[in-house]
């Protein structure tokens, strides 16, 4: 019994050993095996450090390829793994897994509805983090819209079904003009803006508490094609009621209501607020002015329209110098009275001392009326200079002004007095004449316009009394037409055409301000101003016919510097007092143009082809 006895320690000294043993051996194997390789025994998913980050490459056409890289929770990851290299092959695995139905969720905000996605995977050691992950993506064709339904319910629908002609026409309208019509591809982001646009244009409308009632794309994979369907709930269509008028302290609230030019019920448009507050800030009397309304449901029959106004001085003077290659060096004072001796009546007074011109002009002018009418007194005396003459002018004139958003109306009488002397000769004139202008602007600037046109009219008729000449009627006619447009990517056109004739009965002879010449800076470049006209006995005189045209093409010339223009251009035109006679002197050159907050500054060289010379012309502003 003494033996196994002996022999029992040994075998638990053995067994204390080998269990010793076999707790370090995954310790030493660790050791032995490579450093990509995860140890025996370890947790699944458990990956050792790499070397280098994985990489994410994914094979698309580019604008997907950015979509992808910028949302894939994949992409994520693989940026983070580049700062952590301790994220495991599990969140690699878990992420690659789910980016097929991800990438496909994104490709459908696209347009894309029948995408294939693959992803491949390539790893050193088998259940290791990827060295490269590869994406795979064929996108297929692109969706197009199959058909739209686009309805309006509530008062607006309601008004277009008993056949109001006003609800009906705007309802027709949204139909028409849905930015996302049939044939076109689609696209979510073209999607919600079809939605925000016809949205955003019925509120204008004055229905300004619209919203949507349901909007649905449906897509049919199989045809590849998606119908699309909106209602909108239009809300009542707000009226105006009171204005309630903050900010006057001198001038008159029914000036206020005069510029406004609507009444009571008058439906709340976006235009209808944006005209009125264009003419408030338009109107000379105030430094801003806005013009809101609050959208309030039960008030839509009574809007109450709150206008804020900020008074301009009362007395403003400005005084100026320049120069300019038609009249010279020039200073001039102006002065502006917005509320003469406490009366709703604005004058203004502007004197000019020039090398060639001295002038004063002068106006008296009410505040604007109803129906957006100014009556006005005006006055006028000029001394013009020529290379050949000097004209002097008096004119008194009376009339009635009516401005509108794009057309300005200018009715009146005028009586004018002209003397003309030369070194041979003088000449007086005297006329008293009905005037009507007319100016029409559709252009998408006033002070720097690049697409559009403007058109200025004149016509007017009277009885003139002359030196050595028959008292008699006359008559006359003038236009001018200025058309912008670009012409491809960044050059930009502009052509002018310029018409004018004075109609004279047998032995009369109008004053010389209704009579033409031309040349200068606004007409034939590369001739000295008003230099074109008929010869009397050695002298450029005007003539009864006038006709000019113009053709330029500008676009920017330094990247850094937008603003600056060069242009080049060709000018012709002639005055006379027949057709027949009619000559028309050329001018060809060049320019630039630098296109400031006030109006573009011009400086040409021109050749004028009659005279055989270059002209240096510059000059601020734009003319119609």
């Amino acid at each position: 019994m003494s033996r196994p006895a002996r022999w029992a320690r040994p075998r638990s000294a053995l067994r204390i050993r080998l269990a010793a043993a076999a707790l370090l051996l995954p310790l030493v194997g660790c050791a032995l095996l490579p450093a990509t390789a995860p140890p025996p025994g370890a947790p699944a998913g458990t990956a050792a450090r790499t070397a280098a980050p994985p990489r994410l490459e994914v094979q698309a056409p580019s604008t997907l390829r950015a979509l992808l890289l910028r949302h894939l929770d994949l992409a994520r990851l693989a940026q983070m793994a580049a700062d952590d290299p301790s994220i495991g092959d599990a969140e690699w695995s878990r992420l690659i897994d789910a980016t097929p139905a991800q990438a496909r969720e994104l490709l459908q905000t696209e347009g894309y509805f029948a995408a294939k996605v693959s992803v491949q995977r390539d790893a050193a050691v088998p259940g290791t983090v990827p060295e490269r992950v590869l994406v795979v993506v064929d996108p297929g064709a692109r969706a197009t819209v199959a058909h739209v339904t686009v309805d309006v319910q509530s008062e607006l629908g309601g008004a277009a079904s008993a056949g109001d002609d006003t609800a009906s026409a705007l309802l027709r309208d949204l139909q028409r003009d849905w930015p996302l019509p049939v044939g076109r591809e689609f696209i979510n982001a073209d999607w919600g803006d079809a939605k925000a646009r016809t949205l955003s244009r019925l509120r204008a409308a004055g229905y300004a508490a619209a919203s949507w009632s349901g909007t649905a794309a449906e897509v049919d994979v199989p045809t590849n094609s998606v119908r699309l369907a909106v209602i909108a709930d239009s809300g009542p269509l707000f009226r105006s009621g009171e204005l309630q008028i903050e900010g006057l302290a001198v001038h008159d609230a029914a000036t206020v209501r005069n510029l406004a030019n609507f009444g009571a019920g008058t439906p709340v448009t976006e235009s209808l607020l944006l005209d009125f507050q264009e003419r408030l800030q338009g109107a000379g009397l105030f430094d801003s002015a806005t013009v809101t309304f609050e959208p309030d449901p039960a008030q839509s029959e009574r809007t109450r329209i709150l206008v804020r106004v900020h008074e301009a001085v009362q007395q403003v003077y400005t005084i100026a110098v320049g120069v300019s290659a038609n009249t010279g060096p020039r200073a001039s004072v102006e002065h502006v009275y917005r509320r003469v001796f406490g009366y709703a009546a604005t004058a203004r007074n502007k004197i000019e001392l020039g090398g060639l011109r001295q002038a004063w002009d002068g106006e008296l002018s009410t505040h604007t009326q109803p129906g957006l009418y100014r009556n006005l007194l005006g006055g006028a005396l000029e001394r013009l200079q020529s290379d050949t003459d000097t004209v002097l002018s008096q004119r008194l004139r009376l009339g009635r002004a009516h401005d509108q958003k794009r057309l300005e109306r200018l009715s009146f009488v005028e009586f004018e007095r002209s003397q003309r002397k030369t070194d041979l000769l003088s000449e007086t004139a005297l006329a008293l004449s009905l005037n009507q202008h007319l100016v029409y602007r559709q252009v998408d600037s006033a002070i720097l316009p690049t697409t559009g046109y403007t058109l200025a009219l004149q016509g007017g008729a009277g009885v003139s009394h002359a030196t050595d000449a028959n008292n008699g009627v006359f008559g006359r006619l003038y236009g001018r037409l200025t058309y912008y447009r670009p012409i491809g990517r960044d050059w930009f056109g502009q052509a002018r055409i310029e018409l004018g004739q004075v109609f004279l009965g047998d032995g009369v002879k109008a004053p010389e301000s209704q009579r033409f010449r031309v040349g200068g800076d606004d007409s034939v470049r590369g001739y000295a101003y008003r230099s074109l006209g008929p010869l009397v006995n050695g002298a450029a005189g005007s003539g009864n016919l006038m006709f000019t045209a113009s053709a330029e093409v500008a676009r920017p010339i330094l990247e850094r510097i937008p603003a600056l223009w060069g242009a080049v251009f060709v000018d012709v035109g002639a005055a006379a007092d027949s057709w027949g006679a009619m000559e028309p002197a050329l001018g060809v050159g060049v320019g630039l143009r630098f296109r400031s907050p006030v109006g573009p500054l011009r400086l040409d060289l021109a050749w004028g082809q009659q005279v055989q010379r270059f002209r240096l012309h510059f000059s601020v502003g734009i003319a119609l």
